[in-house]
């Protein structure tokens, strides 16, 4: 990633939101890495509805689905009291890691061609 990661709550917000805004139209790819488990896919190929973070809660909410016929149910990918996060608007990428180390990666796609 180009960016460089921020632990600044507020900067987490604004990013975030620009990166929903930029990338609504796009599928994603996500994949945790769990230092004790493994590297893990959650998504594959799904599309792209928001990512936020709630300041409250402390928690980055990862949407996929609910806005297609193919995929009318909105999925939320949860990190809870992440300590870093990674946006990369240009080349569409997205970094979370959690305080135990796991990382979770979002990778931005164009619409599959079978859609």
């Amino acid at each position: 990633m180009t960016s460089s990661p921020t632990t600044d709550h507020d900067e987490w917000m604004l990013q975030l939101d620009k990166l929903t805004r930029d990338r609504r139209e796009q599928y994603v790819t996500i994949e945790i890495l769990h230092p004790e488990y493994g590297d893990q896919p959650e998504a594959e190929h799904l599309p792209f509805a928001y990512a936020m973070y709630d300041p409250k809660d402390d928690v980055v909410v990862i949407a996929v689905g609910g806005n297609t016929a193919k995929y009318p149910v909105l999925l939320r990918h949860l990190i809870a009291h992440p300590t870093e996060v990674e946006v990369d608007v240009d080349d569409g990428a997205l970094k979370v890691v959690e305080k135990d180390g796991t990382t979770t990666i979002v990778g931005f796609h164009g619409v599959p061609a079978q859609m």
